[in-house]
C-alpha cells in the first residue's frame, strides 16, 4: 500500500515543484514590470527646517502652512565676564512663512539689528527624485528695510534703506544622513558707505547637515565673500555652526556664528567678526510650524 501511495504522490511533487518555479518566474517579471512603469519618486526631507543656520533651505512651509521662526542671538563670547561672555545682550529676529503651494511660499520679519523688516519669496524650480533629476533647486528673494533712526543722517529716506538679495538654492540629499546645498547669490544696496564701495555684491554659500541620531543633526554653512567689494569696513565670510533638535512640530537649533545679523544682507555683507578672535554670537532658532489645511 505505502509502495503505491509514493507512486501517486510522486508525479504529483513535480507538479507542484513547477507550478511553484513557475509562479516565482512570473512574481520576478511582475516586480520588474512594476518598477520600469514606476514613475519617479521624490526625495523629500533634505532639511528639517527652512535655514541651514541664517542661509535659506530648498523647503518651504507645506501648502497652507504657517511657520513663526524666532531667531536670537546674544551678545559675543569674547565681552568677558562683566556681560556673561555676551548673555547680557541679545538681537533677535520674528518671521512667518505661508505656503501658498508646495512649491511657492512667502514670509515677512522683523529683525532688532538696524530695527529692519524684511519680506521673502521662494519657489522650488526642481525636485530631486530617484529616476532622473540628482539634486533640487530653489529660487529665493529678500527685500530688506531698516528704519534705526540717525539724527546725524536727514537723507535717509526709504529708498536710502532698502536692500536686495536673490540667491540659487542648489541642494542634494546623498544618503538618510547627508544633504549639502551650494548657494550663489547676488545681494544689491541702495546706498554704500563709499564711492568705492559695490552696490552689487555676489557671495557664494556651502552648507549642509549630517544626522547624528534620530532627531538630531550637525548643521553648517560658510558664505564666502570675494575681496574688494566692500573696502569701507573690514567684513569677513560668515561661518555658523548648528545642532538641530527635532521635538514634535518644533525644530530647535543651538548656533554659533561669526554674523549678527540673521538675514541677507547683513551676514553676508556685513559680518566684521572673526572667529579666531572669538567674536562669535551664540544664540538659537526655533521654528512651529502650524497647518491650516482644510481636513
Amino acid at each position: 500500500m505505502s509502495k503505491y501511495y509514493l507512486l501517486l504522490c510522486l508525479p504529483l511533487l513535480v507538479l507542484a515543484q513547477r507550478a511553484a518555479a513557475q509562479d516565482s518566474s512570473m512574481l520576478r517579471l511582475l516586480n520588474d514590470s512594476l518598477d520600469v512603469n514606476a514613475g519617479p519618486q521624490k526625495v523629500t526631507g533634505t532639511f528639517k527646517a527652512t535655514q541651514i543656520v541664517n542661509t535659506p533651505t530648498i523647503e518651504s512651509p507645506a501648502r497652507h502652512s504657517l511657520q513663526f521662526i524666532i531667531m536670537h542671538r546674544f551678545g559675543k563670547l569674547n565681552q568677558g565676564a562683566y556681560e556673561l561672555f555676551g548673555l547680557d545682550n541679545a538681537s533677535i529676529r520674528f518671521g512667518l512663512d505661508y505656503g501658498l503651494s508646495d512649491r511657492l511660499s512667502v514670509g515677512i520679519g522683523r529683525s532688532s539689528v538696524d530695527k529692519a523688516f524684511d519680506g521673502n519669496i521662494k519657489y522650488k524650480l526642481l525636485q530631486q527624485n530617484d529616476k532622473n533629476m540628482p539634486f533640487s533647486a530653489s529660487i529665493y528673494g529678500l527685500i530688506t528695510n531698516y528704519t534705526q533712526r540717525y539724527t546725524d543722517k536727514p537723507y535717509l529716506n526709504a529708498r536710502y534703506r532698502t536692500g536686495y538679495t536673490t540667491e540659487l538654492l542648489l541642494a542634494r540629499k546623498f544618503t538618510r544622513a547627508l544633504s549639502l546645498q551650494l548657494t550663489p547669490g547676488w545681494t544689491h544696496l541702495n546706498l554704500v558707505g563709499t564711492p568705492e564701495d559695490k552696490n552689487d555684491i555676489f557671495t557664494l554659500g556651502i552648507g549642509g547637515r549630517m544626522k547624528i541620531t534620530r532627531r538630531m543633526s550637525i548643521n553648517a554653512e560658510y558664505n564666502w565673500l570675494p575681496k574688494n567689494q566692500v573696502v569701507s569696513v573690514d567684513v569677513h565670510p560668515s561661518l555658523s555652526l548648528g545642532l538641530d533638535i527635532e521635538t514634535g512640530g518644533h525644530v530647535f537649533q543651538l548656533v554659533f556664528s561669526n554674523s549678527e545679523g540673521m538675514v541677507g544682507p547683513y551676514y553676508l555683507t556685513k559680518t566684521t567678526g572673526q572667529w579666531k578672535n572669538g567674536d562669535i554670537f551664540f544664540g538659537f532658532n526655533i521654528s512651529r510650524a502650524f497647518n491650516w489645511k482644510k481636513k
